[in-house]
């Protein structure tokens, strides 16, 4: 007997899982097939070292914070609770200094410590905030919501005027390098502003990094860089948890081989050990574009100008990831530095700037730019006390996967940690290291160590993303979604690309469904066949 369900949605990253309880709160039958042996892709923990937690990929969450996805579930009723960092985020400039520019929690105090290292860079800093503070709810909802973004743009020139906002749009599309230079006139706060922008995989040098670094380190002032108590797994827990609580089902081990199509709409989904479920009302996806487009469906549902543009997506830049058990505290020559979440290591905009050079050339990196987390000073269950459970993570350069690169950049990530905080190297008991390939081992969609479903850089977000003119859920196969990142707004943990694909879902069987296909489809058509003729 063939299993049916009203919704199929296919893998249990945060986006699938959000899609499904969507759903579910609904009054949909729905099921979740994830093919590993566990739910939460990409939010998912594990033993480093007895007595010691450690994130198995992504790790702290401002955007979960903010995100229209998570704010009405509840989780905290199905478990989840957050910690923070006594200090967001932290960027030392030299190993020798004794103070470092960091993010407290009071933006008096973050204004305070930068104009110690440059005078009026404080005041700047507040100038900055409290401009954050007028744009915030319309920034973010043009940030979360669906495509085409409306109501935030809109929000925004009714309050601001036109001149000022297109004095803030322009702001907004600056590289992260410019911004820095029109802000702050002293290396510190500048370094605070490029490094959290280095946490996507926009050079700073092109449009829109620096609203990258802008959104995030407003988010470390604004609701610092929080993690789940226990490990990024008990945001999956939750998740699962609040699904099953409205009926919705995950199963495991259960791998998707392709999605069924008749008639142009996908009618299910066929497994890897011979079953196929139905699906009586929508499929979404939560996988990566090219595998759901050149893998899960079949060539000839798949429009030629789709599988064409596909030949150009672009993967973000490959991730190494290196996790550590230390009997005590990483030791920092400054106090800021050794009390934060989230650690910058790479020195000066100088430093930064050879850095990303070689990664464009594609060289190795002598002196990576890392990301560490100290998860223990973040939440203090990750290790017993006085010790840290550790990660950091750097680039390859792009199109450099091979796990001979990756065993070397990672020797020198742990050159470079101890280049800035000597003695670090004698106190690791444990040490792991997680190559693209692994990766992408553990989770399909981390393809070659992309962890944000596809590039962020702007000829890949917005209308073009994955491909011009498919920026909302809807697929040119009826009743099938993507829900992953690699949809509208893209990667982080949010879970707003599965909760538009359940919204484009739910509106396909209301009454102007028919009306809205329609103009989904016109648009793409339009806005493709514009990107032709450039």
């Amino acid at each position: 007997m063939t299993e049916r369900a009203d919704a199929i949605v296919v893998g249990a990253g945060p986006n699938g899982l959000v899609a499904a309880i969507t759903l579910a709160d609904r009054g949909w039958d729905v099921l979740v097939l994830e093919a590993e042996p566990t739910p939460g892709g990409a939010v998912r923990s594990g033993d480093l070292h007895p007595g010691y937690r450690y994130d198995r990929f992504s790790a702290f969450y401002p955007l979960s914070a903010v995100s229209p996805a998570f704010e009405s579930l509840d989780l905290e009723t199905h478990g989840l609770s957050w910690s923070r960092a006594p200090i967001s985020v932290a960027h030392p400039l030299d190993a020798a200094d004794e103070d470092a520019p960091a993010v407290h929690p009071d933006p008096a105090a973050t204004a305070a410590a930068l104009e110690r290292f440059h005078s009026g860079d404080g005041e700047r800093w507040l100038e900055l905030y409290r401009m954050w503070e007028r744009i915030r709810e319309p920034l973010l909802g043009t940030l979360f919501g669906p495509f085409p973004p409306l109501r935030g743009p809109m929000k925004l020139l009714r309050e601001l005027g036109s001149a000022e906002a297109l004095r803030i749009a322009r702001f907004l599309l600056l590289p992260a390098n410019r911004m820095g230079q029109e802000l702050f006139a002293g290396e510190a706060a500048k370094v605070l502003l490029l490094g959290n922008a280095l946490h996507a995989d926009v050079p700073p040098d092109a449009p829109i990094s620096g609203a990258m670094g802008f959104l995030l380190g407003m988010l470390a002032q604004d609701v610092g860089f929080p993690v789940p108590v226990g490990g990024a797994g008990a945001l999956t827990d939750a998740l699962v948890r609040r699904l099953e609580a409205a009926g919705g089902r995950v199963e495991c081990n259960s791998r998707v081989e392709g999605v069924t199509v008749e008639a142009n709409a996908a009618t299910g989904v066929r497994l890897a050990d011979g079953r196929t479920v139905r699906a009586r009302r929508a499929v979404l996806a939560d996988v990566s574009a090219p595998a759901l487009y050149e893998q899960l469906l079949p060539r000839e549902v798949v429009p030629a100008n789709v599988r064409t543009a596909l030949e150009h997506f672009e993967w973000d830049t490959p991730v190494v990831k290196v996790n550590y058990a230390l009997r005590e505290k990483i030791p920092w020559q400054a106090d800021t530095v050794r009390r934060a979440g989230t650690v910058h290591v790479g020195g000066d905009t100088t430093k930064l700037a050879k850095w990303h050079t070689q990664l464009a050339a594609g060289e190795l990196p002598e002196h990576p730019f890392l990301l560490v987390g100290q998860m223990t000073t973040a939440d203090p269950t990750r290790s017993p006390e006085g010790t840290e459970s550790a990660w950091a993570y750097t680039h390859l350069p792009r199109g450099v996967a091979d796990d001979a690169s990756a065993e070397k950049i990672a020797e020198r990530t742990d050159e470079q940690l101890e280049r800035f905080a000597p003695g670090f190297g004698s106190r690791v008991v444990a040490r792991t290291v997680q190559r693209p390939s692994d990766l992408e081992r553990a989770d399909a969609n981390l393809v070659d160590g992309a962890v944000n479903g596809g590039t962020a850089q702007l000829h890949q977000q917005l209308v073009f993303r994955p491909v011009p003119g498919s920026s909302r859920p809807e697929t040119p196969v009826g009743k099938l979604f993507l829900a992953s990142a690699s949809a509208h707004p893209g990667g982080g943990v949010h879970g707003v690309c599965g909760l538009n694909a359940a919204r484009a879902a739910l509106a396909q069987h209301g009454l102007g469904a028919p009306v809205r296909r329609g103009l989904n489809r016109a648009v793409a058509e339009v806005v493709w066949r514009s990107s032709k003729r450039r």
